[in-house]
Order: structure tokens, then C-alpha cells, then sequence
């Protein structure tokens, strides 16, 4: 199918969908090249392209070359996804989340259906929903409960136990032909399925739920809970009653009273002989009633002809805002659960799911939501400008960093102990460099600062944090050099700032210590916000990040127009037994080569030497350059 084709197809897909219209021939479109080169652009750039599946696999020596076959076995019906491999990765409190990994041409498959997919879903998904959507994130979610969530009397949270794991395959497959006439296609997709996980060398066929990891597990979650996302536009248009708050009754007493007396001022003053003592009674006793109207909303909270429904969505978090009564509240929770229950065939955990108030405060995506009344200033013009303070009717919602949260988070990173403020250095950085070592807590801090940011009191919280971060880093380093840590921070202090020097090409350079300061509060619409920062790159790697960053020209065909990485020349089987500091030790200590990505895979796929004997030969030239030429030219003497 010619490019021009395809464009031209994907392109009608929305238009297609937005009519009512099923989408048929999408397994047809999957023998474009176009897609796959996409998929498999966008796959190998990630980090994971180095994760292995079941046959260990990964995206080192594959390129667009590489697509045939893969493409070839889909058109022809013979492809057969295998199981994923499962990993543990730890939850919190003690709990693990399991992690399906695909080999390698699973993952370009679902990279492909999930484009697809996409075309198909993204124009009729709810915007109730946030996660796993592109432009949309935890903070967009996060936003919306902000800015619309006002007046929000009861918070209905909702647990769905093991969410991805229950999901119902024969529900998805019925869900996905609502929209998609393609059997083929639907089929790929149950195949997906369906293919079981592998653990333990134990292969396990999955008869429900989709596993996370999965490149394609996303999109299907949120086609599974779109209905969800329905079923509550329909109820929350139905919930809705009246236009406006009616009036506090008490409120409008106390105003009326006011009004009499500003009126009787007015005529006071007006008259000839001006009687200041009864004037000063009567501003007297408007002096007395303000406070007591300013301390009442000025509408009916529990109005019951006024009733609003909110609702929103990120992943199978979700939450429920009712304003109305408890009554509503409990009304609605069992709604949902009977249709999370019956029509989806999904478990509410009893446990984990409540009404809470809304001024109480409840979880939402690892914030505290919850409301507070404040004052307004409201202006009126007649014959000059009044100004006078309001209570609004309604509660406002604010975001919060949970105190929980960030104690796990020092605890987690091994700063110390928050609650006394009692930083300690951190041994298994001692074999990184200075540079590596404040950058990873620049990271670590940087990524968790940013994820609370837009939380009311993020600087009033995190500012215990930062102090325990800093000293820990500092005492890392004093740790490192075996000195103390005054030492340390006389030698980092830079006016009002403190930095590290390091070299690239021969040039001073430095970074800085990652501060609150710095934290910029604008929401952030990436669907990475809620990722921790990768640091291994920093901590992990067996290669200085100083070095990465001269790592200029490669030593064995002479280019340095490309990036280049670092190799080691001699292994480590000797130290493989012993701890990750120790590891990370010899790591570091052994000798190695520049080489461009090329000749690092060439030298790691053993077609060029090895190098355990020296770089340099008789000749004075490199002994991977001539292996390398070789190669180039294909000669095998």
C-alpha cells in the first residue's frame, strides 16, 4: 500500500469514526511499512528498548531492515505473540505491582494496533478522562478537579480491586466490535490477550485482564472504562437540578438588617441638623451585623433544589464529586458500583472505597483533595465605588502534598529521618563521581518537587525535604572524599548557590544544586509527570558521566561526528558474586574505549576484537581500526 494511501486512510479514520460509522480494514493497513518504521522509531528510543522479553531479545542490532519478517508473519496470519515475562516492581507499603514485558517484535505489533487504536478512540474518549491520552497527564486531571470542583460538599472515592488484571476479554473484544468491523484485527488483539505470561520458566494463559507494560494494555484500559465515562455523563445529567443557589435565608436577614441601617445613615445625614449620636448607633450596630453575615455563606449549601455532579478520571482512578446531600452521595456510589460490577464485571474494594467530606479531604492521585472557604472582595458601583468583603457560597478546592508521601519518599531515597531532621550519607554513591552523585539528587528532588507542584502548601512541605536532601548530599560527599562537611560546603558554596566543576573538551563546566527556588508551578501536560526521574543513568551505569560527555571521537574507525559511548575492555565474572557496591567499584576501576554506537555493538556481537591485549599495535595504529576497516570492507583475513 503506497504511503500516500495509507496517509490518506488514517487520516479518515476520525471523520469516519465522528459519523458513527464502524472502521473496517485496519488489519490491511497493518502492512504498511509507514506504521512499523513509526513504531519502531518511537520504541527503540525509549529506555526500555534494552529490556529483554521471554527470548531475550532486544532493540541493540535491529533496524528498519530487520521489519520484513515481522510484517510478512502478520499479513500472513502465522504471527503468535508470546507470553510476556513478569517482574515484580515495588507498590509501597511492602506490596509489588507485577509488570508484563513482550519480547521485542510483540512490543512493534502492539506499537502498531496501538496507533491504530488510537485513531480510532482519541476522538470520542471522554474529557473526563486524563491518563494515557496524549497532551493530558495526572496534572491535567489534577487541574480540572481544581478549577471546577467548587462547591463540592461529598468526595465518593472508588476502588477497583486489581483493575488491569480483571479485565474481562470477552467484554474488551464486544466493546472493541461497537466500533471496529475488522474480525482479523479484533482477533490480532485477543491473541494479544491471551498469550499468558511467563515466571519462574512456568507459562500461565491469561484468561482475564491485560498486563501492565503492555505497550497496547493502555489504550484498552481506557476503551474498557470509557464506558465508565458514559455511563456517568448520563448520570451526572440526570443528577443535575437548578440554576443557582437559593439564598441563605440567615444571610439575606443579616443583609436586609445592614441595608436598613446604611439606609437610615443616609437619611440622617441628609437631614439639616445632623443628630451624629444617633448616626454613630446606627454604623454601630452595622459594624456588629457585618462579622456576623461575613461568617455565613451567602448561599444555601444543602440547597436541595440545587445539585451538581463531578467526575474524574485518570487510569481506573477516579473520583466523584457530589454537591447535594450525603443521601446523593450514597446514591451515586452505589450506582457506580453496581454498574462497575454488573455491566463491566469489575470488584469496588469495600475497604479502600468511601464517601469522605469534602472538607475532610480525600486521596486522589497521590495528593490530598479537599475544600475550604475563604473571603472575596466584591465591588459595587453606584454613586461611588463600595467595597466590602463577601463569603462566597461555595468551597473552594485545594491541593495538597500528604505528609505520608513525603516521608516515604525520604525514607525511599535514604536521606535520612525527616521527623528529626537527622540527614545520613548515602554508601551506594560512593563510587560515583561528584558530578553523578548531585545529579542524581538533583533528579530525585527536581522529579517529586515538580510532581506536587501544583499543591497549596508544596514550598511549606518540601522545605523539611530539601533541607534533609541537601545535608544528605553534602555528607555523601564529605563521606567520598573522607573529609567533613564544613570542608565540603566551603568548597561548593558559589555565592547563594552551590555547584560542582567538571571538564568537557577541555572547557569548565558546572552544575548546580537543584533547589525549591527553582520549581516553576505551571501545570505540566506530559503523561511522564507522574514517572519517576530514571537516575540509574547517573548511579548505575559502570561508566563516569564525565566520560560519556568527552566521549568524542571512536577509537576504532576514527569518527566523531557521532555520538560515542564508553566500553570496557575486560570483564567482570570475578566480582559477579559480590555486593552492588563492590560492582560498581571494579566497574569503574577497569580500563576502557571510546567507540560510536556502531562499533560497540560490533565489539559486543564479537565482530571485532575484544581488545583485552592493548588498542595500539606495531604500527602505531589502533587494532580495532584495521578490525573495523575489515569489517567495513568485508574482508575476512
Amino acid at each position: 500500500m503506497l504511503p500516500e494511501t495509507v496517509k490518506g486512510r488514517l487520516e479518515a479514520i476520525p471523520t469516519l469514526v465522528a459519523s458513527g460509522k464502524r472502521v473496517n480494514g485496519l488489519y490491511r493497513l497493518m502492512g504498511s511499512r509507514l506504521l512499523w518504521e513509526d513504531g519502531l522509531q518511537k520504541i527503540a528510543s525509549n529506555k526500555g528498548a534494552m529490556t529483554p522479553g521471554i527470548d531475550g531479545e532486544t532493540f541493540v542490532d535491529f533496524g528498519p531492515e530487520d521489519l520484513d519478517p515481522i510484517i510478512a508473519s502478520v499479513m500472513a496470519g502465522t504471527y503468535d505473540p508470546k507470553p510476556v515475562r513478569r517482574v515484580f516492581i515495588p507498590k509501597g507499603k511492602g506490596k509489588r505491582r507485577p509488570l508484563g514485558i513482550p519480547t521485542r517484535d510483540d512490543r512493534l505489533v502492539q506499537e502498531v494496533a496501538r496507533q491504530l487504536l488510537e485513531r480510532i478512540y482519541e476522538p470520542v474518549f471522554s474529557n473526563a478522562s486524563h491518563g494515557f491520552r496524549p497532551g493530558r497527564s495526572c496534572h491535567t486531571a489534577l487541574e480540572h478537579v481544581k478549577a471546577v470542583w467548587t462547591g463540592v460538599k461529598w468526595l465518593v472515592d472508588v476502588d477497583v480491586a486489581g483493575f488491569f488484571e480483571n479485565i474481562d476479554h470477552d467484554i474488551l473484544l464486544r466493546l472493541l466490535r461497537k466500533r471496529i468491523d475488522d474480525e482479523k484485527f479484533i482477533g490480532l488483539i485477543g491473541s494479544m490477550l491471551k498469550a499468558g505470561v511467563m515466571e519462574d520458566r512456568v507459562h500461565t494463559r491469561t484468561y482475564s485482564g491485560t498486563p501492565q507494560g503492555g505497550i497496547v494494555s493502555p489504550i484498552l484500559a481506557n476503551i474498557y472504562l470509557h464506558e465508565l465515562d458514559m455511563f456517568m455523563a448520563e448520570r451526572m445529567a440526570a443528577f443535575e437540578r437548578g440554576k443557582v443557589r437559593a439564598t441563605n435565608p440567615e444571610y439575606g436577614r443579616l443583609a436586609g438588617r445592614i441595608q436598613k441601617q446604611r439606609k437610615r445613615v443616609t437619611m440622617l445625614r441628609a437631614k439639616e441638623n445632623v443628630d451624629e449620636v444617633k448616626v454613630a448607633a446606627a454604623l454601630a450596630k452595622i459594624q456588629t451585623l457585618l462579622p456576623q453575615k461575613r461568617s455565613i455563606p451567602s448561599g444555601d449549601a444543602m440547597d436541595p433544589g440545587y445539585r451538581r455532579l463531578r467526575y474524574c478520571r485518570y487510569a481506573d482512578d477516579f473520583m466523584i464529586g457530589v454537591i447535594g446531600s450525603k443521601e446523593d452521595a450514597r446514591s451515586v456510589f452505589a450506582e457506580v458500583r453496581a454498574f462497575l460490577t454488573e455491566a463491566l464485571a469489575l470488584t469496588v474494594s469495600e475497604e479502600k472505597s468511601g464517601i469522605r467530606k469534602a472538607s475532610d479531604g480525600a486521596a486522589f492521585l497521590g495528593y490530598e483533595v479537599r475544600t475550604y472557604t475563604t473571603r472575596q472582595r466584591v465591588v459595587r458601583s453606584r454613586k461611588g465605588s463600595v467595597s466590602f468583603l463577601r463569603r462566597p457560597p461555595s468551597e473552594v478546592m485545594q491541593l495538597h502534598v500528604p505528609w505520608e508521601k513525603v516521608h516515604a519518599f525520604a525514607s525511599a531515597k535514604g536521606y535520612g529521618d525527616l521527623s528529626v531532621l537527622k540527614p545520613r550519607h548515602r554508601s551506594l554513591l560512593l563510587s560515583c563521581s561528584d558530578v553523578e552523585i548531585v545529579l542524581a539528587y538533583n533528579a530525585e528532588l527536581r522529579g517529586f518537587a515538580n510532581y506536587y507542584a501544583l499543591a497549596k502548601d508544596v514550598s511549606f512541605k518540601l522545605n523539611r525535604l530539601e533541607f534533609l536532601q541537601r545535608w544528605s548530599l553534602f555528607k555523601t560527599l564529605a563521606s567520598k572524599h573522607k573529609t567533613n562537611v564544613r570542608a565540603v560546603v566551603a568548597r561548593m558554596r558559589t555565592g547563594q548557590e552551590f555547584t560542582i566543576g567538571y571538564d568537557v573538551d577541555g572547557q569548565p563546566r558546572s552544575v548546580k544544586v537543584w533547589k525549591l527556588a527553582h520549581l516553576k508551578r505551571d501545570p505540566a501536560t506530559s503523561s511522564r509527570i507522574d514517572i519517576q526521574p530514571w537516575t540509574q543513568v547517573f548511579t548505575h551505569s559502570r561508566t563516569d558521566w564525565v566520560e560519556r560527555q568527552n566521549a568524542k571521537q571512536c577509537e576504532a574507525c576514527g569518527r566523531s561526528d557521532i555520538p560515542c559511548q564508553v566500553h570496557h575492555i575486560r570483564g567482570m565474572a570475578d566480582v559477579s558474586h559480590r555486593g552492588f557496591v563492590v560492582r560498581m567499584k571494579a566497574a569503574r576501576a577497569r580500563r576502557t574505549v571510546v567507540l560510536c554506537e556502531q562499533c560497540h555493538r560490533d565489539t559486543h556481537a564479537g565482530r571485532l576484537p575484544d581488545q583485552r591485549e592493548g588498542m595500539v599495535g606495531h604500527s602505531g595504529e589502533p587494532h580495532a581500526v584495521k578490525a573495523a576497516r575489515a569489517v567495513r570492507r568485508g574482508d575476512q583475513g
